[in-house]
């Protein structure tokens, strides 16, 4: 992609509004423009990166053997009166009623509208485990919406939910999305501690929260500092082997680690001094097993192996890309800008000509551009007139991981500057091993 030919709005001063860094650098790196309160559009270089995220997500899932499907945004309000949830979740809940003056919502969540599919297509055991995600937006009107994406009223997310014939059968679900977050979260450069949670409004006994340490974190959490060597389950995980993912489970959930809501200073002490490790926490990832709570008032069974007709037992489990993605800003970023991991970057490389205009260094951007898209590199091309300082500037604050640095003595020399985003570590290579260095992605 060239620059000159690309929507980026780049503002050059901090917006006001902002106050934490992911929303001050989404709005300065023309990622999103904001609408209302809570409200966003994705522009393309924040919608790039959310796709990234989402294919991830999508990898992972698909991967654990879950599958996916895409809910409504607009529910009836009967499902969630047969569930006993449409008075009790409060003002967070949109309300609407369409032209029939039928009782509607903006869904928040989903748990009522899955469990209506599974009812009226699965009747036996046999049809069991079941898992069903779907990335689709949700809205919750937050009663004050801050700190951009990362609390907003309206946002994407994905989210899953089992169904099982019991108890034991949902708690290997519940596992198998556990690694399957952890591997989640690893591939995008994030490190996620699971702690024990609160159910909150979507209910149940069994929770975890997915939280990455930033110093700017929301919450107050606590671990043993183990956690950040733990690691993390590969890509030859079987997930189907109930007895392998259920001890990856218990070694990630064994030492000690809660949230501030959670937290037992009892417990804690038994931690040794050296490995606790109290810091900010930015969630990223909620699991839940909430059993029957669904099931059970909508009619949701299959028959058994007995010949009798069981509620199935449940859970659900939520990642929110749009909240992610400023997430991995919060815990990768300088005093310049944004560094993004490359799995989630917007593009790989800043290709930047210093002198455009000039024949040769035109000509070797021009070779290396076509180059490096034919080996699955995807470049961002500064081909712009802009001053040196304020390319550096753009390419800095956008965050690619790479940039490689044409100039008008470089190439008479046969060589270009190649920077690492993320060390600040410049080397000069040949134009012929540009490819070669970058590796293909």
């Amino acid at each position: 992609m060239r620059l000159s030919r690309f929507f980026l709005p780049i503002l050059k001063e901090n917006p006001r509004e902002a106050e934490i860094v992911s929303h001050r650098l989404m709005l300065r790196a023309g990622m999103l423009k904001q609408q209302a309160a809570g409200s966003f559009s994705w522009l393309p270089l924040g919608k790039r990166v959310l796709d990234k995220v989402c294919a991830i997500i999508r990898e992972e899932q698909n991967r654990s053997g879950a599958h996916e499907i895409l809910m409504p945004t607009i529910q009836s309000a009967d499902l969630w009166m047969e569930s006993g949830r449409y008075e009790a979740y409060g003002k967070e809940m949109l309300r609407l009623q369409d032209r029939h003056e039928r009782d509607m919502l903006y869904g928040p969540t989903n748990e009522e509208m899955v469990t209506d599919i599974f009812r009226a297509h699965v009747k036996s055991y046999k049809d069991l485990p079941l898992n069903l995600y779907h990335i689709q937006w949700k809205f919750r009107d937050e009663v004050r919406p801050r700190f951009g994406v990362m609390r907003s009223r309206e946002f994407l997310m994905k989210d899953a939910y089992s169904f099982d014939l019991d108890f034991e059968g949902a708690k290997a679900a519940y596992n198998r999305m556990f690694v399957a977050y952890l591997r989640t979260f690893e591939r995008m450069g994030l490190k996620a501690i699971p702690m024990r949670a609160e159910t909150g409004p979507i209910g149940g006994d069994l929770s975890h929260e997915f939280i990455i340490l930033a110093e700017t974190g929301e919450s107050a959490v606590f671990c043993d500092r183990h956690y950040l060597e733990l690691p993390v389950p590969g890509e030859e995980t079987d997930f189907s082997d109930d007895a392998a993912i259920s001890g990856i489970v218990a070694q990630w959930t064994t030492p000690y680690a809660a949230t501030d809501d959670m937290h037992d200073e009892g417990e804690w002490e038994k931690v040794g001094e050296s490995d606790r490790l109290a810091a900010r926490g930015i969630e990223v990832g909620h699991i839940f097993h909430f059993g029957q709570k669904y099931s059970e008032p909508m009619g949701a069974k299959v028959l058994g192996p007995d010949g009798k007709e069981h509620a199935v037992s449940m859970g659900s489990y939520g990642i929110g890309p749009s909240r992610l993605v400023a997430g991995i800003i919060e815990a990768s970023h300088d005093e310049n800008g944004i560094i993004w991991p490359r799995s989630v970057a917007p593009f790989d490389v800043a290709l930047i000509n210093m002198k455009a205009g000039d024949d040769a260094c035109d000509g070797l951007c021009e070779r290396l551009y076509g180059e490096m898209g034919r080996a699955g590199i995807d470049v961002l091309y500064d081909d712009t007139d802009q001053r040196a300082g304020g390319k550096f500037a753009t390419a800095d604050l956008i965050g690619l991981p790479y940039q490689i640095i044409v100039g008008p003595r470089g190439v008479a020399a046969g060589e270009v500057e190649i920077k690492n985003r993320a060390t600040g570590e410049r080397e000069t290579v040949s134009p012929d091993s540009v490819i070669a260095r970058l590796g293909v992605a």
